[in-house]
């Protein structure tokens, strides 16, 4: 990994494609944005070089990427490393999965993006000792704990979001996901109209 840092025109970086995590423009954002404006920007960013246009692909760094833009910043200080498709979405996953405000939605696309990348470079997933166990996906979680996020990405969008606002827990959402689309909405239409919250 080089540890090189070079300003990169702010016009020249985007987000990987289906990045599943979302910048919330709260108030820590706007005083990042302040801070930034006043003093520039401390941590450089981690980026990897797009070949397809020649640009560069944000592997971490996107709240402040998005602070700089609205402090009127036209460079930024970055990392660039070399890295091939899978690697850069293990390295957008592993360097933003921890952050202390990740919704679930996010952390169960993230894994499932991270797991198919793996399978991608050759890697299986499974029980079997000469296999990756989904314990080696995360640092901080078990291997049944991602499972468990991963299943969260079978929900229709509005069950996901209203775990995403912790009105549904982890456990009932993970069985409601075993359920067809069309059971899914029913459980969501009966949650709506009479305000019940669905338990394991």
């Amino acid at each position: 990994m080089s540890d090189k840092i070079t300003n990169i025109n702010i016009g020249e970086l985007h987000l990987f494609p289906d990045n599943p995590f979302k910048v919330r423009k709260d108030e820590a954002f706007d005083e990042l944005v302040e801070s930034i404006r006043a003093d520039g920007i401390y941590t450089p960013l981690m980026l990897a070089p797009d070949r397809d246009n020649g640009d560069y692909i944000i592997i971490s760094g996107q709240r402040r990427f998005e602070a700089a833009i609205e402090a009127g910043l036209k460079t930024v200080p970055a990392v660039v490393n070399e890295l091939d498709n899978d690697e850069i979405i293990i390295a957008v996953v592993d360097n933003n999965i921890c952050s202390r405000d990740t919704l679930p939605s996010e952390k169960a696309f993230a894994y499932k993006m991270k797991i198919d990348a793996i399978k991608h470079q050759g890697k299986t997933c499974g029980q079997n000792g000469h296999k990756l166990s989904r314990d080696e996906i995360s640092d901080t979680e078990s291997g049944r704990t991602v499972q468990r996020y991963i299943r969260l990405t079978y929900l229709i969008p509005d069950l996901l979001k209203l775990v995403d606002e912790g009105r549904i827990g982890i456990s009932p959402a993970v069985e409601l996901s075993y359920f067809p689309e069309e059971l899914q909405r029913s459980v969501y239409s009966y949650y709506v109209n009479d305000e019940v919250t669905p338990t394991v």
